[in-house]
């Protein structure tokens, strides 16, 4: 699947197969905004939120990533337009983390003083291990400068310093969003068993909610859900405190049922034209995505 995503010209001559174009569809929103927009407007229907996420995994220069930034320009000013309940979420890979990490920190400050001035928030996506630190430094410059509603980061689960890192950025404060990952760690990095990853996620979670800061609890295990609210009930913690978060496509019946109990739920909706490598790489980081789309497939 690796080989696979690289081979861009195989998008066509796979979508043409009904069963996979079916797949990609339901987990993607489009390749356009305007897609993009359409597929939010049914989600803010159903009394969720949103957040824009453009794909890109193929950013190799400079001039590549000043593209995102006049990308992510377009869609808030398309929220804005449009009404729609959305924020967005960057990766700093696309805005050139890889290429120099000060390019990167000015390309997603312009993203984030734009938002700032809408009155929108951006929230700066975690990657893989290696640029973990990278994304929290420069968070942590963003949100130096700008305030607590404008700029929030994404904690994982399943690496082994997440705790900490948890503890260190609820003192700033941040607006932190909580999964548990997907991205093939080693195990030094990473907790291997899904009973750990579990463990930390519901510390982490209970951390955030009880910082008294809005933050995002991101999953679709009903066993992390139903810890979250057993733990919000037992504190004495309103639902409007915080929100559950998944990703478009996945579980819709659980997200439309958490909405209609009242729980605030945001949906992170990609989009682009490079949906191809983006999907094809989320299957093969972790061989479990692939059986874990199909189930959801099914569950509707």
């Amino acid at each position: 699947m690796i080989y696979l995503s690289r081979q861009e010209g195989l998008k066509e001559f796979a979508a043409r197969f009904r069963p996979f174009k079916r797949l990609t569809t339901r987990f993607v929103a489009g390749e356009t905004i305007d897609q993009a927009v359409a597929a939010i407007r049914e989600l803010n229907a159903e009394g969720c939120s949103a957040s824009f996420d453009h794909l890109n995994e193929s950013v190799a220069n400079p001039s590549e990533a000043e593209g995102e930034v006049k990308e992510y320009l377009r869609v808030l000013s398309r929220i804005d337009e449009t009404g729609i309940n959305s924020n967005v979420s960057i990766k700093l890979t696309q805005f050139g983390l890889e290429l120099d990490p000060e390019l990167a920190y000015r390309n997603a400050r312009a993203v984030v003083e734009d938002a700032a001035r809408r009155g929108n928030f951006v929230r700066v996506d975690m990657e893989g291990s290696k640029v973990t630190q990278q994304t929290i430094d420069i968070f942590k410059r963003l949100r130096a400068e700008f305030g607590l509603n404008e700029v929030g980061i994404v904690l994982q689960s399943y690496l082994r310093r997440t705790y900490d890192d948890a503890q260190q950025l609820v003192k700033l404060p941040a607006r932190i969003r909580i999964c548990k990952g997907a991205y093939n760690e080693p195990p030094e990095v990473a907790f291997p068993d899904k009973k750990d990853v579990d463990e930390n996620y519901v510390r982490v979670m209970q951390l955030l909610l009880a910082s008294g800061v809005y933050h995002g609890i991101a999953t679709h295990d009903p066993k992390m859900i139903d810890a979250t609210i057993d733990f919000s009930k037992r504190e004495g913690i309103g639902k409007e405190a915080f929100e559950f978060q998944m990703l478009y496509g996945v579980r819709r019946d659980l997200q439309r049922q958490l909405a209609k109990d009242g729980y605030n739920m945001r949906v992170y909706v990609p989009y682009g034209k490079h949906w191809y490598p983006y999907f094809m790489r989320r299957l093969a980081e972790r061989p479990a995505n692939i059986w874990f789309v199909l189930k959801n497939l099914l569950k509707g």
